[in-house]
C-alpha cells in the first residue's frame, strides 16, 4: 500500500494531501499537525471526496502514526510575516525542523523526505543533520517550482507545450536563483534559434530578455500572495510529481534541493541542479556544464545561503 504523511496541516499540506488522493498517488494519507483539530477538519474535507477517485484513506494522525511511510512531507512552519528578517524566519524554522526531525524520523527511518517548508535550502540542510538519515532520503522541494514557472512562461511565449521546453532554475530557492541560458532550450533547439526553425515564427513573442523572465519568475510568488493572500496550487502540484517521481523505477531529473559535495566547486550546503529522482530518493546530480558566468553565480548562490548558517544558533 502506497502510503504518505503530511507534517502540517495548513493551505499547503492540506492541498498537497487533496491532489495526492484526486492524481490516485496514494492509498494511504496521514495528515500531522500541532493542531490535531484541524489536521482532523482537513483530512475529514478530503476523504468525503474519495466515492468520485481511487480508494484512498485520509486521516489524522500523530506523530508515530508515520510508521510504514514511503514519503514523509513536511510543511509545518512559519510563513515570513512584516517586519520579520529572512534570518527570524530560517532561525524560528530550523528549530522547527530539528524538533521534527526528532519526533518523526525515529518511527519512518526507510522512508524518502521531502521538505517544503521555507526556506527550504537552508531546512534540507540542518534536517540532514538533525536526522541523521542518508542524504539521498531527504528531498528540498526546492526550485521545482521555480522551474515550472519559467517552462511555463517560456511555453505560452513560443506557442508550445511545456513538455517541449527544457529550461530550469539552479541555485536557491529565492533571490539569488538564476537560469542556465546556455542549456536552455525549446524542442531541442537553443531559446534564441528556436524561433527562426518554429511554423509561428511570426507570433512567437520573444525578445531574449533574459534578466526580465527571471525577474518574473521570483517575482511569481509575491505576485500571488499580494492578490489572493498565501501560495498553495502549484506548490502542491510540484510536491505530487516528486512523489510520482519516487514512486517511479525510472530518474527523473528535477531541479530539487540536495547537498553539494563538489559538483561546480560547491560543498556543504543543499541548493538546486539537475538531479536525477527515483525510488530510492535521490540517485545522483546530473553535473551538466555551465559556463563560467553560471558557475558564478551559483557560488553566489551558495554563498548566500551560507551567509545566512553562520547566523543560525
Amino acid at each position: 500500500m502506497r502510503k504518505i504523511s503530511i507534517i502540517g496541516a495548513g493551505n499547503v499540506g492540506a492541498t498537497i494531501a487533496n491532489d495526492l488522493m484526486i492524481q490516485s498517488i496514494a492509498e494511504e494519507i496521514v495528515l500531522v499537525d500541532i493542531n490535531h483539530k484541524k489536521a482532523t477538519g482537513e483530512a475529514l474535507d478530503v476523504y468525503q471526496g474519495a466515492p468520485f477517485q481511487s480508494p484512498c484513506v485520509v486521516r489524522p494522525g500523530a506523530c508515530r502514526d508515520v510508521q510504514c511511510s514511503d514519503i514523509v512531507i513536511i510543511t509545518c512552519g512559519i510563513a515570513r510575516k512584516p517586519g520579520m528578517t529572512r534570518l527570524d524566519l530560517a532561525q524560528t524554522n530550523v528549530d522547527i525542523i530539528r524538533d521534527v526531525a526528532k519526533q518523526v524520523v525515529p518511527y519512518a527511518m526507510d522512508a524518502i523526505y521531502i521538505i517544503v517548508s521555507n526556506p527550504v535550502d537552508i531546512l534540507t540542510y540542518y534536517f540532514i543533520k538533525a536526522s541523521g538519515l542518508p542524504e539521498h532520503q531527504v528531498i528540498g522541494s526546492g526550485t521545482i517550482l521555480d522551474t515550472s514557472r519559467l517552462q511555463s512562461a517560456l511555453a505560452k511565449r513560443f506557442l508550445v507545450s511545456p513538455k517541449n521546453v527544457h529550461a530550469h532554475v539552479y541555485g536557491e530557492h529565492g533571490d539569488s536563483s538564476f537560469v542556465p541560458w546556455s542549456l536552455a532550450n525549446i524542442a531541442n533547439a537553443h531559446v534564441d534559434t528556436y524561433a527562426e526553425i518554429s511554423p509561428d515564427r511570426n507570433a512567437i513573442d520573444w525578445d531574449g530578455d533574459y534578466e526580465a523572465l527571471e525577474q518574473y519568475v521570483k517575482k511569481s510568488g509575491g505576485m500571488i500572495i499580494e492578490n489572493k493572500g498565501a501560495t498553495f496550487f502549484a506548490v502542491s502540484m510540484s510536491v505530487c510529481h516528486i512523489c510520482k517521481c519516487i514512486y517511479s523505477d525510472a530518474g527523473t531529473s528535477l531541479t530539487v534541493s540536495t547537498m553539494m559535495h563538489g559538483e561546480y566547486g560547491v560543498d556543504d550546503v543543499c541548493l538546486s541542479v539537475l538531479t536525477l529522482v527515483d525510488r530510492n530518493g535521490i540517485r545522483g546530480k546530473i553535473v551538466t556544464p555551465l559556463t563560467e558566468e553560471e558557475v558564478k553565480k551559483l557560488h553566489s548562490s551558495a554563498d548566500k545561503l551560507k551567509s545566512v548558517m553562520a547566523e543560525i544558533n
